[in-house]
């Protein structure tokens, strides 16, 4: 039995990563702040940003039905909306990057399952990864998961919305998750 021949593979470059929110301009201007990317694109219910010296960029979607993921994932989370991506970025200084963007307005997850990687959230409940590629793993952490639980605290006490949106029985918990292939240190 012979197979057809697989057509030539067409170029394929990675134009951007899309996230939904309930409001794309919003959820745009945080990532422009946090990252400091403008934007290249903007309609009633899209924006793309760009990095300064190009590549692949971020893009985000109005998505009225926009429900937040939970985190960490684990496959007990009944009906919730599992977290399916998430973003890493490096950072020269975990402390600081950690701080600029709480300042931008993200939110610390209360559990950080790794000592080198700091998971927060967006406004909207995405969560990402700030990480120093250099870090050893296992070094006393830069940042105290005291200092992570205190300042998420401290936002849901200033913000009742972001209260509704970082509850620790919707997204955080205590218990590290159940691990599976493929889970592991950002790269």
């Amino acid at each position: 039995m012979t197979t057809a021949p697989r057509p030539p593979r067409p170029s394929l470059t990675l134009s951007s990563t899309v996230l939904d929110a309930p409001d794309a301009a919003e959820l745009a201007d945080f990532y422009r702040r946090l990252l400091g990317w403008e934007p290249v694109q903007q309609e009633p219910d899209w924006v793309k940003l760009l990095p300064p010296g190009g590549g692949p960029g971020l893009s985000f979607q109005t998505e009225k039905a926009y429900t937040p993921p939970t985190w960490p994932s684990s496959l007990k989370a009944g009906g919730d909306q599992l977290t399916m991506l998430h973003l890493d970025f490096e950072v020269t200084d975990l402390e600081a990057g950690v701080a600029h963007a709480v300042a931008e307005g993200a939110t610390p997850a209360e559990f950080q399952p790794q000592h080198d990687v700091r998971v927060l959230f967006d406004p909207v409940g995405h969560p990402f990864c700030l990480f120093v590629r250099d870090q050893v793993p296992g070094e006393t952490p830069a940042i105290s998961p005291e200092w992570v639980a205190e300042q998420a605290r401290d936002i849901r006490t200033q913000d009742p919305l972001v209260a509704e949106a970082v509850t620790p029985d919707r997204r955080e918990t205590t218990e590290e998750p159940e691990r599976g292939p493929g889970d592991g240190v950002p790269v």
